[in-house]
């Protein structure tokens, strides 16, 4: 029986690789199988994820198809790290997933396979030919009293090639006195958002900034009607079994957030709404929120080397790791617990 996680309000069924195999044909490997994942994904999805009794996908205001944001597989056998497998409910494999790898941790230690006081790898496989997997370096903290995990989620890239955008769906627009760029499927979804910023945190994001919070869309607008299917038709990837994704900007898809600065004193906080790629709209995202913090931080918009993610679902906390003043790497902070889905 899968496990059931909840990390900032985003949740995933944890399940092994033996539990998987028991109805489909899983390689034995990570590798091999998120290379054939065509074979099984779509079948694990609705077998463990589905909601009982609901046949469509429904806005933020009713019930949605699926209990989970996804589910993740693991842990495979692999040399000095913990392999994985982050499924979408549309069936592809992402990335990375910063709230998975947070919830993935908790389930580690829940069941003894690690040790709260030792640092652990995980690696995620997910079928790209660019590279095979994404590492991430696991450290079990305890932060404002709280016992959670920082997640190493390596250093940022920016712009249109970072992440696979296909120049001919981009323009160059600015936001405060700054270049970015201009997605011009978003911007005819809604005038206001022409301002983004692409960041690759290990998988991609656009990032559209807002002057004010007051001008971020609400949950229940992103998950409407009427902005639903034009979005999944931006974020989705080409290759999804759910709402296929148009391939502008990006064919393999990409993950959107808007966000505005929380005051202008020497600003840290940042709030936060997102689309995530395969899915929809999210209550929080553990990537989204390390995307938004580095794309403020690229423009300048922060300068703490603590910034906080506010979301709907919580307020992840994403910290800057510099020596002598180069970034070494972009760490986030998250608590993930056991719990019944609903």
């Amino acid at each position: 029986m899968a496990d059931f996680y909840d990390a900032r309000g985003n949740t995933y069924f944890v399940a092994s690789p033996d539990e998987i195999g028991q109805f489909s044909d899983l390689p034995r490997t990570a590798a091999e199988a998120a290379k054939t994942r065509e074979r099984w994904a779509v079948r694990a999805i609705e077998r463990i994820c589905r909601r009982p009794n609901v046949s469509e996908a429904i806005g933020t205001g009713g019930a949605k198809k699926y209990l989970s944001d996804g589910l993740l597989v693991g842990p495979f056998p692999d040399e000095h790290a913990f392999g994985l497998l982050i499924v979408n409910t549309d069936g592809t494999l992402a990335e990375r997933s910063g709230n998975g790898l947070t919830i993935f941790s908790q389930f580690l230690v829940d069941t003894g396979l690690a040790n709260r006081s030792d640092a652990f790898f995980l690696r995620v496989y997910h079928g790209r030919p660019s590279s095979p997997f994404i590492e991430a370096r696991i450290e079990a903290a305890v932060r404002d009293g709280q016992a959670g995990f920082w997640i190493d989620m390596g250093v940022p890239t920016f712009g249109p090639s970072a992440v696979g955008a296909s120049p001919q769906y981009v323009g160059v627009s600015e936001f405060e006195g700054h270049a970015v760029s201009r997605v011009f499927d978003l911007e005819k979804i809604e005038a206001s958002w022409a301002c983004s910023q692409f960041v690759n945190v290990g998988n991609p994001h656009c990032v559209t900034f807002l002057k004010s919070p007051d001008l971020l869309p609400s949950m229940e607008r992103l998950g409407s009607e009427k902005w639903l299917p034009r979005l999944s038709a931006v974020a989705n990837s080409t290759e999804s079994d759910g709402i296929r994704g148009a391939g502008r900007p990006c064919k393999n898809g990409i993950n959107l957030q808007w966000a505005a600065i929380i005051g202008s004193d020497r600003p840290d906080s940042i709030e936060a709404r997102v689309f995530e790629r395969g899915e929809g709209p999210t209550l929080s995202s553990g990537s989204s929120a390390t995307a938004v913090a580095s794309a403020a931080r690229k423009l300048g918009l922060v300068d703490a080397k603590m910034v906080n993610v506010k979301m709907p679902g919580g307020v992840a906390p994403v910290r800057f790791d510099e020596h002598n003043g180069i970034l070494e790497r972009v760490m986030l902070f998250g608590q993930a617990q056991r719990t019944n889905p609903h």
